[in-house]
This record gives structure tokens, sequence and C-alpha cells, in this order.
């Protein structure tokens, strides 16, 4: 039986989010980043960027959350995956190519 891969969300690969830094308006963000994938209407200084890829073969379930915090129009931190578990799910993302795995 076939399953397909089910991606959702945001795909953000480590280089572009380290391109993010505080200080940062808003708009440069979204520039970098896209619209984020969840808003939340209580917090309007919080913009959560969440990439999900079950693989339909293996089941296999790879995500990321990249978290922006602002401080008015400004980005005041930044949550982010570390640099070894970006490079293990950019791996595992690279295997998954056009809904086949290589």
């Amino acid at each position: 039986m076939y399953h397909i891969n089910i991606q959702q969300g945001n795909f953000l690969d480590q280089a572009t989010v380290e391109q993010v830094k505080a200080g940062m308006t808003r708009s440069q963000v979204r520039y970098l980043l896209g619209t984020p994938m969840v808003a939340d209407p209580f917090n309007k200084e919080c913009w959560d960027y969440i990439y999900y890829l079950k693989n339909g073969r293996t089941h296999h379930i790879d995500s990321r959350r990249v978290t922006v915090y602002f401080d008015g129009d400004k980005v005041a931190r930044l949550d982010k995956p570390t640099a070894a578990e970006a490079a293990a799910q950019d791996a595992s993302a690279a295997k998954v190519k056009n809904g086949r795995v290589y």
C-alpha cells in the first residue's frame, strides 16, 4: 500500500535562520523567513515557524520549530534548533525529494 509523505509548515534551512539577528524589523524577518505558520492572537510579540514532515513509507517524523520574539517592531531574541539538530534535520529532509525517498 502506498502512503504519501505529509509535509506541513514553513521549511527553513539553517543558513536562512542564522541571518535573523536581534534588532531586525518585522518586515525584514518576514522577507527572510516568510509568513509565520502560527499567529498567536494573544501574543503579537511572538511568531512561530513550525515545520512537520511525516514520511509515508517509513512513518519517520521530522519537525522543526523556530520562534521569533519581538520587542515592539524589532527582534528581541530567537529560539532555534542548535547547529547539530539542524544538520541532522537537513540531512533527513534531503532524503525526501519530490515525494520520494532516496
